[in-house]
């Protein structure tokens, strides 16, 4: 018989490395400043994060605002970097872009070779992420937004959110808590599934 120490004494399982001939994925996170997109990353990645975070300094103040919902003391300023194996044959690479807008010369590269995105929205600072569906909907690159629920934050439906964003009906619009792992994985399955019914979609109209 085995007691309750020898379960709590128990190793956490690792995540089977991927096959050599394994097909791996670029996806992009990208949304306003302090959305939670680092958080993201985190929860879901099965290496340690690489985060290029700096503090903020006092040259930032008036321009980077955390919002009034973080303690936000630091920023990303050049890109997060996560990986996660759906199965051994599928590797997802997730890179995180910096949120505000002047570093938007670093998203074409960040962009460039990716299979889809995640944006991320605050909707206490919904403003925020116009700018990253401009770049998303210019690029032409699939991608499903995200509603990070902040626990104090006032509450809207979806489909409020979707008219204040502008977003067309065949993206998908998602809750999520980008704290909680299970939550974030679920908006990676719906963007890849939305990817791949666009590419069905695509192949059923060459074919016909």
């Amino acid at each position: 018989m085995f007691g309750h120490s020898e379960f709590r004494n128990t190793p956490e399982p690792t995540p089977a490395p991927p096959e050599p001939s394994a097909f791996s994925v670029k996806i992009v996170v990208s949304g306003g400043f302090g959305v939670g997109k680092t958080t993201f990353i985190g929860a879901i990645s099965e290496i340690e994060p690489l985060s290029t975070e700096a503090a903020m300094t006092e040259v930032s103040v008036g321009v980077d605002d955390p919002g009034q919902r973080t303690e936000k003391t630091t920023t990303t300023v050049a890109m997060d970097f996560g990986r996660i194996t759906l199965d051994r044959s599928l590797v997802l690479y997730l890179f995180g872009t910096p949120g505000q807008e002047r570093f938007e010369f670093l998203w074409d590269d960040l962009l460039d070779g990716a299979l889809g995105g995640v944006i991320l929205v605050d909707t206490g600072r919904i403003q925020d992420c116009y700018p990253v569906l401009d770049f998303f909907e210019q690029h032409e690159t699939p991608f499903v937004v995200a509603v990070n629920r902040f626990a104090e934050g006032e509450r809207f439906e979806l489909p409020e959110v979707r008219e204040a964003l502008g977003v067309r009906e065949a993206v998908p619009l998602v809750e999520c808590d980008a704290r909680d792992r299970e939550s974030v994985k679920q908006v990676l399955v719906v963007l890849l599934e939305q990817v791949l019914a666009a590419r069905l979609a695509a192949h059923s109209v060459r074919a016909s």
